[in-house]
């Protein structure tokens, strides 16, 4: 297959590849899915080998967010019936990230609710790293409190995270039809303050909202140009009580094909397989670690993901061992350089008149894969699998790590 053959070569050397193999990879059909997992598993695998990144998540502060995203269950104006919650204390959050991390995660993701932290709320914050730390020297963290105002990022980077996420989610064309309280120019400003304060930048995607193909190519090709160290991968929750609540548009082998365009796209990057994996992989989550290198533990902001040990099993389980703390994620070039997924001239990034196949206007796909006349049928809804998280932070009954 000349496609995926292309792509492999292109992931290696870290070129980009162009829209129409970024496009042809999301067209294939079921029958070359498994193809396209093992193409894009060799990328993944020549730069992260077979260990996986366990990250664990720790909602802060729960609901009664101002902001109208619309695939969020705790927007404004949300009926889905989730946990809500002021600031936990910081001996509270390091508690709950202590499970975490005695389950193997290396990373632990302090959320809150809300547009953006004020400084009061920088001050908590900073005081729960400091709990966390105080208690596990070698722990990541990684802070996601929305908006950042100027300064904010800096304050954080002193207080010890590690790094800052803030998700792109869709593409910049279809973003005002998911949010209109914020704009895309406000997340990628968050993104780049706090790359400029020097935090890790972890930004991702939310596929399943009723996008399109063109889409998705946009939102990763511009984390690409906005150069995260890590590219979450969401599919989208449909909560009961949302607007989004009817959206059931993604079967296991879709999420299998945007996973692996997210690696050929961004191939020396950590892509993280984030909320909705239970929901829309379902069995088919094995086969996606071949194509990401990290996974959030257990559960999820408010819903249950799948439980710690059953994570873990299924690593094991399919030849991937879990990623120590001693291990750097990242490779080389990227840790010492800052280089970024292909973001130096020599990289190649695929832009130029001579890049090759697909690279010209109305150049069409190369390659035998074969590609799907017609759109896709909307998957069956599984509200079923869908459960609101009730343990954890904010309970007082034991969390899933």
């Amino acid at each position: 297959m000349d496609l995926l053959n292309t792509l492999v070569d292109k992931g290696l050397r870290r070129e980009l590849p162009t829209r129409d193999e970024a496009l042809a990879v999301l067209a294939t059909s079921d029958d070359d899915v498994l193809d396209v997992v093992a193409a894009a598993g060799k990328v993944r695998r020549h730069w992260f080998g077979r260990r996986v990144k366990l990250n664990y998540l720790v909602n802060l502060k729960s609901g009664l967010c101002p902001e109208d995203c619309s695939y969020c269950s705790q927007r404004l104006g949300s009926k889905a019936d989730i946990l809500k919650y002021t600031w936990l204390k910081p001996d509270q959050a390091s508690q709950a990230a202590a499970a975490g991390l005695a389950g193997g995660a290396k990373r632990v993701c302090l959320v809150a609710s809300g547009r953006g932290p004020t400084d009061r709320d920088v001050d908590r914050v900073s005081d729960t790293i400091k709990a966390i730390k105080d208690q596990n020297e070698d722990v990541e963290v990684c802070a996601c409190l929305g908006l950042l105002s100027d300064g904010q990022a800096e304050r954080l980077r002193e207080a010890g995270a590690d790094a800052y996420n803030h998700n792109l989610n869709t593409s910049e064309g279809t973003y005002g039809d998911i949010t209109t309280t914020h704009t895309y120019a406000d997340r990628v400003d968050t993104v780049q303050k706090a790359h400029a304060a020097g935090l890790s930048a972890c930004s991702g995607l939310i596929a399943g909202m009723g996008e399109s193909d063109e889409d998705l190519v946009d939102v990763v090709y511009s984390l690409r140009e906005l150069d995260p160290d890590s590219v979450p991968v969401n599919f989208l929750i449909p909560f009961e009580g949302t607007p989004l609540a009817k959206e059931w548009n993604l079967t296991p082998q879709r999420c299998l094909r945007i996973l692996a365009m997210v690696r050929f796209v961004c191939p020396d990057v950590e892509v993280r397989i984030a909320g909705g994996r239970e929901v829309h992989l379902r069995t088919m989550q094995p086969l996606a670690l071949n194509l990401a290198n990290s996974i959030f533990l257990g559960d999820y902001l408010t819903s249950e993901g799948q439980a710690g040990k059953a994570d873990l099993d299924m690593i094991a389980d399919a030849g991937f061992e879990v990623e120590g703390a001693g291990e750097v994620t990242l490779p080389e070039h990227r840790v010492t350089a800052d280089a970024g997924c292909g973001a130096h001239a020599e990289a190649g990034c695929g832009s130029h008149a001579d890049a090759g196949c697909g690279s010209h206007e109305g150049g069409g796909v190369c390659g035998s894969v074969k590609v799907q006349a017609e759109q896709e049928q909307p998957a069956e809804a599984r509200t079923d699998l869908v459960a609101v998280r009730r343990r954890g932070a904010g309970t007082d009954l034991a969390p899933n790590a």
